[in-house]
């Protein structure tokens, strides 16, 4: 089977459920409250689900809870996924409280209103879905398509993908209007963006709810139109992988393609290292589905960011892409 299968394999796997290992109280919903600074009616005693417990998923139930205040389940179909995605919440906020940017007691708080879950069923008193899983469209789609029966009707589903049509993911629905973009940046507890995005159906007050729960997390958030990669990775994909290509060319080390970048366009990192950091299998998806969509060559991924997929050098995640960790 191919990678993609095993995906697709997975989330069949999810969809069935097994039995939740935490739950939440069907009472939360999502109700309207008071107004945010922008005049948008800003969410409270929201239940918010996020499906996939991975780095990004984490990120994005922390600043949910933390941030925002609002319940989570995060849902994965691995147990052991699950726990250590707690794991990994409960140093990020403790790190926070050793700086004092939070006292102890918000972020036992914030941890108790978390919890995880091996059934989507688990969402089924859900106002607002976050899914953060790999970017591949049929995984995405049957998620989708399940939590259109589970999710109260009125409920949002958005989609932290980074390139794929919102359109075409609300099509597994029977909501096309409350299904959104929601493409946050890693990590998340750190960056401060949001880009949102609406499909061809997406209403006026989804869009608005969803700015008012991403202000709530303390975000900001830009608008982009529902085309190949947003603004984001429209522009930050191509550079990557044009840096990729001068390493498989020759023309500079590693080291001399980031020393370069970073000093000379002053930014915080060089084009390598930032792509070890999303991960290269990551990249290696967005550029895909760029180079599909928009059909012109300059899309192309480079040969050497396939091979180092293929070699399953990933970036900082397996501990060694362009660089070693």
């Amino acid at each position: 089977p191919t990678p993609a299968d095993d995906m697709i394999a997975r989330s069949i796997r999810l969809i069935r459920g097994c039995h939740p290992s935490s739950s939440s109280s069907s009472s939360r919903r999502l109700l309207a409250g008071s107004t945010a600074s922008h005049g948008l009616a800003r969410p409270r005693q929201l239940h918010i689900g996020v499906i996939g417990a991975g780095q990004m998923g984490t990120g994005i139930a922390i600043v949910a809870a933390a941030k925002a205040k609002h319940s989570v389940t995060i849902v994965d179909t691995s147990e052991d996924t699950c726990k250590k995605s707690l794991v990994f919440a409960e140093k990020i906020l403790m790190k926070d409280v050793g700086k004092e940017r939070m006292t102890e007691e918000d972020c036992k708080a914030a941890l108790e209103r978390m919890t995880t879950s091996t059934s989507l069923e688990a969402l089924s008193d859900s106002g607002f879905v976050i899914e953060a899983v790999n970017e591949n469209l049929s995984l995405k789609e049957k998620i989708f398509a399940s939590l259109d029966t589970i999710t109260p009707k009125d409920a949002i589903l958005a989609s932290n993908t980074s390139s794929i049509s919102i359109t075409q993911i609300a099509a597994a629905t029977q909501r096309p209007e409350k299904v959104v973009g929601m493409h946050f940046m890693n990590p998340v507890p750190v960056m401060k963006l949001i880009e949102l995005i609406s499909g061809l159906r997406t209403s006026d007050d989804t869009l608005q709810q969803t700015r008012a729960l991403g202000e709530a997390m303390g975000k900001v958030t830009t608008t982009s139109a529902d085309v190949p990669g947003f603004i984001a990775n429209r522009l930050l994909m191509p550079y990557i992988n044009e840096a990729v290509f001068a390493l498989g060319e020759g023309i500079g080390t590693k080291e001399d393609i980031d020393t370069t970048m970073k000093l000379g366009t002053n930014v915080p990192m060089g084009p390598l290292t930032l792509a070890d950091f999303i991960g290269l299998d990551t990249c290696l998806a967005i550029m895909e589905v760029l180079h599909r969509e928009l059909g012109d060559s300059k899309y192309r991924p480079a040969p050497l960011l396939k091979n180092y997929v293929k070699a399953g050098l990933l970036g900082k995640k397996t501990g060694e892409g362009f660089y070693k960790y």
